[in-house]
């Protein structure tokens, strides 16, 4: 008989600290970049429910802005924290 090895589907991405995202708040027009771990994501069923979001490092006001899919992508590939958004139904 002989022995199969089985390789998993599942990889794992590495993404380096330096990734950064240039962001700009509209409270105060400050422009700069977050590092991954300051940003969050939301993605919901809708464009209206798919969001990221983050604390502007200069006036520290809460911001939140739309995703749409090349958003999503780009965020989730360079390491942003993603909660998926469930529907009640």
């Amino acid at each position: 008989m002989r022995e199969m090895s089985v390789m998993s589907d599942v990889s794992t991405v590495v993404v380096p600290e330096s990734v950064r995202f240039k962001a700009a708040c509209p409270d105060c027009r400050g422009r700069f970049e977050l590092a991954a771990g300051a940003i969050r994501l939301a993605v919901g069923a809708s464009r209206r429910t798919t969001f990221y979001s983050f604390t502007c490092p200069e006036c520290g006001a809460a911001v939140r802005k739309p995703a749409g899919e090349r958003i999503v992508e780009l965020l989730t590939g360079g390491g942003v924290r993603t909660l998926r958004l469930h529907s009640g139904v």
